[in-house]
């Protein structure tokens, strides 16, 4: 298994223009969110109990465990930032004006969009054309820079 600085830097290989990374700023963590809104929309059986026994966050364990398996301290940033998406869905899906899956699909095609003219700006195919892991190591390299500039070791 590839370390987190590995992955990390193979990521930021094809990340390196001021547009791109901004786009990807916005992007990853959009995406990361409409995946939630994706699995919390799925149909579920009467044996999941309560609300918040969903595809979302039976889905969340393996990818949390991805991350912890990478470094602890980017699993547990990692762990809250997906609790912040998994309330923001269920937030949002109290109101009932518009499907979460629709929202999601919408937000999902639009971020696809942005980050795609980011590497056609970049002028390098996005890092999961070569591996399909880094759908996972995108969140993880934005949550590495938050780390480091708050001066918090990963």
């Amino acid at each position: 298994m590839k370390s987190i600085e590995i992955w990390l830097s193979e990521y930021g290989q094809s990340h390196t223009h001021p547009t791109n990374k901004s786009i990807h700023w916005v992007a990853v963590p959009v995406i990361y969110l409409t995946v939630i809104g994706f699995m919390w929309d799925i149909p579920r059986p009467e044996a999941f109990a309560g609300p918040w026994l969903n595809w979302a966050t039976l889905i969340a364990v393996p990818i949390l465990m991805f991350y912890f398996m990478q470094s602890v301290v980017v699993g547990v940033a990692m762990t809250g930032f997906t609790l912040v998406c998994i309330l923001l869905v269920a937030w949002f899906d109290q109101f009932q004006w518009m499907p979460v899956s629709l929202l999601s699909l919408i937000l999902f095609v639009i971020m696809w969009v942005l980050q795609f003219y980011g590497h056609h700006i970049e002028g390098k195919k996005p890092s999961f054309f070569k591996d399909i892991q880094f759908l996972l190591i995108g969140p993880m390299w934005l949550m590495a820079f938050i780390l480091k500039r708050l001066k918090i070791a990963y």
